[in-house]
């Protein structure tokens, strides 16, 4: 039910109490930029939701939103090429090769340059500050000042891209399923 500010109950609830929601889903998660996330997410699902009719645990279910809302951006985040798949693709020991795999190489490199060149500029920056520069998502939020989730966004959206162009499977590398192929 809506009051007359126009905000129903939950969402009344939801931010009268962000303080030890906020707390308590940066322990659960173990990220402070994740549970912000997570909470903006919650606020706005629940806003939506308009009239649910009476809840006879609102703080649980308000919480347990959150948590479904933050497994969900968690399995979205989890699909990233491997590092094993980018230096091959970067850094190919071509002495090794024959020179089919060595031209396939090249062709690949080709490829991902061009692809690189398709990226947004920022997404492109991040990306190569995470792969090539190895800079800890950290640093990289600070440079561009945006949050590490952010962060973690682009650089998934910039591997998609990459993996997409070169048509090569991505590689789940944490959380549920790490290590399968994508379908």
């Amino acid at each position: 039910m809506k009051d007359e500010s126009g905000q129903n109950a939950m969402v009344k609830l939801l931010l009268a109490s962000y303080g030890d929601f906020r707390t308590r889903l940066k322990r659960r998660l173990g990220s402070e930029d994740l549970a912000a996330d997570v909470l903006h997410e919650t606020y706005l699902r629940v806003d939506r939701l308009g009239d649910i009719g009476e809840v006879k645990r609102p703080q649980a279910y308000l919480f347990r939103i959150a948590l479904n809302i933050a497994a969900d951006l968690r399995e979205s985040d989890a699909r990233l090429l491997t590092g094993e798949e980018v230096e091959s693709l970067l850094h190919g020991a071509e002495e090794q090769l024959g020179p089919e795999r060595i031209v396939g190489g090249h062709n690949d490199l080709a490829l991902l340059v061009s692809a690189l060149h398709e990226l947004p500029r920022r997404r492109r920056q991040i990306l190569v500050a995470a792969r090539l520069e190895e800079a800890p998502h950290l640093e990289i939020s600070k440079r561009f000042g945006i949050s590490t989730r952010t962060v973690e966004k682009e650089l998934k959206s910039a591997l998609g891209f990459c993996a997409e162009r070169l048509q090569r499977k991505v590689i789940q590398r944490f959380g549920p399923g790490a290590g399968k192929p994508s379908t």
